[in-house]
């Protein structure tokens, strides 16, 4: 038997991303804003097809090869400018190809199963709480530190830990969970060498939360 695809769900999650994308073209030429913010702006706004593949119920073959696809074109983009709206060529940061990554792991794990909101938690709080803690840290950032060789400010570790916080909350609802998310989440991003908080922070905390909720209801 063939394999159905939902083509609406299909064209809306492209169409989403195509806005995103458009977005972050106008933005770039018609403001002053840097090559940083508009890759927050992409960040954030890609990070929200997970609430449209949950929204539709995309299959979960089609989420894994389009974060696949997504994962290919973000590592050639370091050599060939695909994308050079989000990714310079030669830039040292493996963000983009780790995000990719991270959401089809975390498809492939949690959507056979239909525990959606696991997935979903990840990669919102990656999305959300790894794009704001940067733009807070950059603009309103006054409190540094550094740890391995990697400074941050205190404003956007906490803006980190808010926002992690308050996904889970309204998530997976109000228990102890969501201060350990959030810790775990702070945490993992301060460690952010060539981007790889992209795919610890969201596999961590999405695994976090599904062994204590599985814990929890134990």
């Amino acid at each position: 038997m063939g394999l159905t695809i939902p083509w609406r769900a299909v064209a809306g999650v492209a169409l989403w991303l195509f806005l995103v994308l458009t977005l972050a073209l106008l933005v770039q030429r018609t403001t002053k804003a840097d090559s940083e913010t508009i890759r927050k702006i992409v960040h954030i706004g890609t990070g929200n097809v997970i609430l449209l593949a949950w929204w539709w119920q995309v299959p979960t073959w089609i989420g894994i090869g389009a974060a696949i696809v997504a994962a290919i074109v973000t590592a050639v983009s370091h050599w060939v400018p695909l994308l050079s709206v989000i990714d310079s060529v030669n830039r040292r940061s493996w963000g983009t190809f780790f995000y990719a990554v991270s959401i089809g792991v975390l498809m492939a794990w949690f959507w056979p199963d239909l525990q959606y909101r696991y997935a979903v938690l990840g990669v919102l709080v990656m999305g959300w709480g790894d794009g704001l803690a940067a733009v807070v840290g950059r603009r309103w950032g006054k409190h540094p530190y550094c740890l391995a060789g990697i400074c941050k400010t205190w404003e956007g570790s906490l803006t980190m830990a808010g926002v992690a916080g308050l996904l889970t909350g309204c998530v997976l609802g109000w228990t102890p969970l969501v201060l350990v998310v959030a810790l775990v989440a702070a945490v993992l991003e301060i460690f952010s060498y060539y981007g790889v908080d992209n795919l610890t922070v969201p596999l961590a905390t999405a695994a976090v939360a599904f062994w204590w909720q599985q814990a929890w209801l134990s």
